[in-house]
This record gives C-alpha cells, structure tokens and sequence, in this order.
C-alpha cells in the first residue's frame, strides 16, 4: 500500500515520472470561477470547457454528484472533475461538500489511473471552497487510491 505523499508546492505542475492524473472537486450546478479550478484554466483550456459542456448535456450523460470526468491535456497529463459539492455556497443544508460523492469520485479516478498506469496528484480537494475537513477526505484518498498501489502526491499551495 502507497502512503499520501504530501508536498508544497502548485498541484498544476505534478511532480512525478510517467503518467500524471490531477484530481480537483467540481460542484453539481455548472460553476466553475473560484478556487482551484481558476489554477487548472490559466494552464489549460480544455478542462473548463469539457466540464461546462458536461454539465449543459447532462439530461444525456452521466453529470451527477459522484460522477469523474477525464480530459487529457497532455500526453502524459489528464485532469479528473470529480463532481463532489452540491452547489457552492453554505447554507441550511451545511456546507457544500459531499463526502459521499468525492468517495465514489475517487472510485472512478482508481480505476483510470490503474488503467493509465498513472500517478494522481491534487490540492487538499473537498476543503477550501466546499468547506470539507481533511480528516474527512484523506481516509477516501487512502481507501480508494493508495490502497490499490496508487501514488498520490497532496499539494499544500504556498
């Protein structure tokens, strides 16, 4: 079993050989203009426009919380949006995150990242905007990734 392998640094520039997967926590209404995601667009283009496109057609897709969308924006890079916050902001149901959806998320990203032969690397997901706990998430990231053999490299931005 792989341990978390946590690192300061830009989870946008993956430290790491081989194939690289960033994983990041896209909310469930088709935002995407605060937080991380503002990172991975100053990079790339393609990972905002796959996932408002995704979003637009989910009457025919598999657009929910739970759901992880793969884009490729390299030949040894992807990008995973993993839908796991219900909205964007905190309210009379709490706050935005939704363990449950980043659980089944990361189940997905395994699989790709097993499948790819990739290294997954991401900022602490779930805890900034969507008002997550690390307790909380780093046991998902460990049941899911490490626990299949899977690196994972954590980002704490400085």
């Amino acid at each position: 079993m792989s341990e978390i392998r946590y690192v300061r640094g830009d989870a946008t520039v993956p430290q790491a050989k081989g194939v690289k997967m960033i994983a990041h926590v896209c909310n469930d209404i088709g935002g995407w203009g605060k937080g991380f995601v503002l990172a991975l667009s100053r990079r790339w283009p393609e990972p905002e426009a796959a996932y408002r496109r995704w979003h637009r057609q989910r009457a025919g897709n598999d657009f929910a919380l739970g759901a992880a969308q793969f884009v490729r924006v390299g030949p040894y890079l992807w990008v995973a949006n993993m839908v796991g916050q219900r909205g964007v902001r905190t309210g009379s149901k709490g706050v935005p995150v939704r363990y449950e959806a980043i659980d089944t998320a990361l189940a997905a990203v395994a699989g790709k990242a097993l499948e790819l032969g990739a290294s997954v690397h991401m900022p602490r997901i779930g805890c900034g905007l969507a008002g997550g706990t690390w307790s909380r998430i780093e046991p998902l990231i460990a049941a899911r990734l490490t626990a299949r053999g899977i690196d994972v490299t954590v980002y704490d931005h400085d």
